[in-house]
C-alpha cells in the first residue's frame, strides 16, 4: 500500500501526516509506504514549517527531515491512495488526475464524528488542534487499512 497525503503547500498538514502515519503503522506492524505533496510549488525543497515541527516534536513525531515537493502526474500512477486534507485540496486532486490513474483520490478525513476537513494550521496557527485532528484520521485510516486486508 503506498499513500500519498496532500495539502497546499506541503509544510503542515500533510507532511505532519506522513510523519504520524510512518510512526503509527511501524507501531501497528502495518506494512505501507507513505509521502506527502502539496497542489501548490511556493515551498518545493523546504522543511515542514518551524512551528509544525516544534508541535508534531513535542509528540514524539520527527518531521525534520522531509521536503516540500508538489504533486505529479506520475503520482497518480505510483500510489494507491491520495488523501486530501480538505475539499479545496481534493478539487485540485481531481482535476489534476490523468487518464487511467492508478490512486484512488480521497479526503483524508472521512467526516464520521466530526470535522471533514483538516484546518490549515499555517493560518490559524492552531497546530495543536490540528495535529489532534490527524491523529484521529489516521488511527481511523489505519483501522479501515487493516480490515481491508
Amino acid at each position: 500500500m503506498r499513500i500519498l497525503f496532500l495539502c497546499l503547500g506541503n509544510i503542515c498538514r500533510s507532511p505532519a501526516a506522513e510523519g504520524v502515519f510512518r510512526s503509527l503503522a511501524a507501531r501497528a506492524d502495518f506494512p505501507a509506504e507513505a509521502d506527502s505533496a502539496g497542489t501548490g510549488n511556493w515551498h518545493v525543497g523546504a522543511p515542514p514549517y518551524g512551528p509544525m515541527q516544534v508541535a508534531a516534536r513535542a509528540r514524539g513525531y520527527d518531521l525534520s527531515g522531509l521536503r516540500a515537493r508538489q504533486i505529479t502526474r506520475d503520482d497518480f500512477h505510483r500510489f494507491d491512495l491520495i488523501l486530501a486534507m480538505d475539499g479545496q485540496n481534493l478539487r485540485d486532486a481531481a482535476n489534476l488526475t490523468p487518464e487511467g490513474a492508478r490512486a484512488r483520490v480521497e479526503k483524508f478525513l472521512t467526516g464520521q464524528g466530526g470535522a471533514s476537513d483538516v484546518p490549515d494550521p499555517y493560518y490559524t496557527r492552531d497546530f495543536d488542534t490540528s495535529l489532534d485532528i490527524i491523529e484521529t484520521g489516521v488511527r481511523d485510516l489505519l483501522a479501515r487499512l487493516q480490515r481491508a486486508q
